[in-house]
């Protein structure tokens, strides 16, 4: 079942990644599509231009965001043991949205192709402040929350004072890239996304285990011999680096990191080996097709595709919310 399961979220996102290099101010038939990822001479150039030069790396990159987000919440979920968590709460979005601001905004002579590099290397920082300071002889899930959503809110003022001040153009291209934009998806982006993401990748397969365990609760996870702190702190990390990269790339993308898991589990269950690819698909697919809305939806324009994975984890937040309203 598991495995039929994750065949069928594979074939749904092909058939989205499919749809979406199809489709867009110039629709490119199905068969020129395939073509044209097949390298067929026959297929037209401007077909494979679009297709392969324009659409296929934001497509790709789309898919490896989502993905990575997907794992991530899974991560963050399993060891806050709270299906309310994200990887924003380990102050990974704050972080980096900070760096961001500072880099496009102030640093006016540093080049704005470092933005990723400093993205990434804000949303690290900032996550292992929060672990650090909520260490007292050992962490709790609690705590490292509360410490996050505090920090998060003063990272968020530090890059609002300086939207505030900052010259009125750059303060725009920095808001446009904190909506979550694939609009400058390109190769390199995916080079540093898949360089950042396997590391961290390898890792949460190697705490597939400690995963399941820690899920339990730290005293049942304590009393059969597993170092709950150093497993916490290895998953924290691990998924830091995950989100880091993924908003480096393509900018903070709201609610993908918590729903994505909600629905794997649904599917698959609670085992962590199944668990972290199915998340993965499913964030992939949900990122993928909240590109694809987000470009057809008022096209010609664009609009970012935070938006769009917002208004569709909006509501399904709620619902958690809801849902766990006596817990």
């Amino acid at each position: 079942m598991r495995i039929w399961a994750l065949a069928m979220l594979g074939a749904a996102l092909a058939a989205a990644c499919i749809a979406s290099l199809a489709v867009g101010d110039q629709t490119v038939a199905l068969g020129e599509v395939l073509g044209a990822l097949a390298g067929d001479p026959e297929t037209p150039q401007v077909s494979r231009v679009i297709v392969l030069d324009l659409r296929l790396p934001r497509v790709v990159l789309a898919a490896l965001v989502g993905a990575a987000l997907g794992l991530a919440g899974t991560l963050t979920q399993a060891i806050m043991r709270n299906p309310l968590a994200e990887p924003g709460a380990l102050g990974i979005n704050a972080g980096a949205a900070l760096a961001a601001m500072v880099v496009i905004v102030r640093a006016d002579a540093l080049p704005e192709s470092l933005l990723p590099v400093f993205a990434f290397a804000g949303a690290l920082a900032m996550s292992a402040t929060i672990y650090v300071l909520s260490w007292r002889a050992g962490t709790t899930s609690l705590r490292i929350i509360l410490i996050g959503i505090g920090l998060g809110a003063l990272a968020g003022a530090g890059a609002s004072f300086i939207s505030v001040f900052g010259p009125v153009a750059e303060v725009q291209r920095a808001m446009v890239w904190l909506a979550g934009s694939l609009n400058d998806a390109r190769w390199v982006k995916v080079q540093w996304l898949v360089l950042w993401g396997l590391p961290a990748l390898a890792l949460a397969l190697v705490l597939v285990r400690d995963l399941n365990l820690i899920a339990l609760g730290d005293t049942v996870a304590r009393g059969l011999g597993q170092r709950v702190d150093a497993v916490r702190g290895l998953a924290i990390l691990c998924a830091a680096m995950l989100a880091g990269a993924s908003v480096a790339a393509a900018g903070p993308i709201s609610f993908v990191g918590l729903v994505a898991p909600h629905v794997a589990r649904r599917i698959v269950g609670r085992h962590h080996a199944v668990l972290l690819p199915t998340s993965a698909l499913c964030g992939a697919l949900l990122v993928v097709l909240a590109d694809l809305a987000a470009r057809r939806v008022m096209a010609p324009a664009q609009v970012p595709v935070g938006l769009a994975a917002a208004l569709i984890g909006a509501p399904f937040f709620g619902y958690i919310l809801w849902k766990t309203r006596h817990e």
